[in-house]
């Protein structure tokens, strides 16, 4: 069965920096879409980023744009998450979501009705 786990959350303090891992099994190819997601207190979970492990494609929600970068491991298995330059508002739920390969490229960003997801890792950016 397909599972998605997420790792790497914690307390940072502003401007620092943390990297997430998630790692998939259980598909039957390593065609597929890796989605990022995030729930803050108090509000609706959104959409992060999202990459194709066909093409490597990526689509970054504005506010992390030049502070986020995606990326695969050459197993195809495990999906990184980099964070940088973290603002108290980074505070959030992280989870990992999977879909069709096509779907980061037809939604432009993570699909919110992906197929698999994580029970996600907290990440907490405080002083």
């Amino acid at each position: 069965q397909v599972q998605l786990v997420e790792s790497g959350g914690g307390l940072v303090p502003p401007g620092g920096s943390l990297i997430l891992s998630c790692v998939a099994s259980g598909f039957t190819t390593n065609y597929y879409a890796i989605g990022w997601f995030r729930q803050a207190p108090g509000k609706e979970r959104e959409g992060v980023v999202c990459i194709s492990m066909f093409d490597g494609t990526t689509y970054y929600k504005d506010s992390v744009k030049g502070r986020f970068a995606i990326s695969e491991h050459a197993d195809k298995n495990t999906v990184y998450l980099r964070m940088n330059g973290l603002k108290v508002e980074d505070t959030a739920v992280y989870y990992c979501a999977a879909d069709l390969p096509s779907s980061c490229s037809v939604h432009n960003g993570p699909y919110p009705n992906s197929e698999h997801w994580g029970v996600g890792t907290l990440v907490t950016v405080s002083s």
